[in-house]
Parts: C-alpha cells; sequence; structure tokens
C-alpha cells in the first residue's frame, strides 16, 4: 500500500493531459468559429457603418445571466466580439450601438469573405 503501479502513473498522466486539453484547447477551438459567427452576425444585420450601427440587444449578443451562464456555459460570441472590439474591427458610435468596420476587418487576422 501507499505505491503507485505504473499503470496508474500512466492513467493520471493521461486524466492530466486531457484537463489541460478541456482547459485550453476546447475554448480556443470554440472562439475560433464564434469570431467568424460575430463578423457574418454583424453583416446579416446590415451593421457595417456608423449610419447601420446596431445595438446589442438588435444584433442578439446579450450578455447571459449567471443561472443560464451555469446551465448554458458561456457565450463565445460576447468574448469574440470583445476581441474584435479590441481590435477595433468592431467599432462603437456615440450612443453605444456597434458596428463592423470593414475595412479593419480586411487589414486583420480575422479576415473572411
Amino acid at each position: 500500500m501507499g505505491t503507485a503501479s505504473a499503470g496508474d502513473t500512466i492513467v493520471l498522466i493521461l486524466l492530466l493531459i486531457v484537463m489541460l486539453f478541456i482547459l485550453f484547447v476546447l475554448p480556443r477551438m470554440s472562439l475560433r468559429r464564434a469570431i467568424p459567427a460575430v463578423i457574418q452576425l454583424f453583416r446579416q444585420h446590415n451593421a457595417t457603418s456608423p449610419k447601420d450601427a446596431k445595438t446589442i440587444d438588435e444584433l442578439g449578443l446579450k450578455q447571459r445571466g449567471l443561472a443560464q451562464t451555469i446551465l448554458r456555459g458561456q457565450d463565445d460570441r460576447i468574448t469574440a466580439l470583445q476581441i474584435l472590439r479590441n481590435a477595433n474591427i468592431i467599432r462603437a458610435t456615440d450612443d453605444g450601438r456597434l458596428y463592423l468596420s470593414e475595412e479593419d476587418l480586411q487589414q486583420s487576422r480575422w479576415r473572411v469573405s
């Protein structure tokens, strides 16, 4: 008792690898799908200029409440929106509405057609 077999060690290492994959790789993969989805959402709503800018509610990107986040998980589109805003690809008007800057998008690494 007290000594771990080689099989136990291997199982422990495999569990650690799976946990690291779940914590670091899966969210990144999900975000890679969410960024183009957010860009497409702005295009579908024709929110591609300051005069056509939309609110977050109009775009359907409202932040989930705590209960919904616990039950459904985090909405990756909100994180993608923040990344695109930080990159100045999604811009805000003076009244807080949002629009997609196609010019900045074309110069970014997230170019999509």
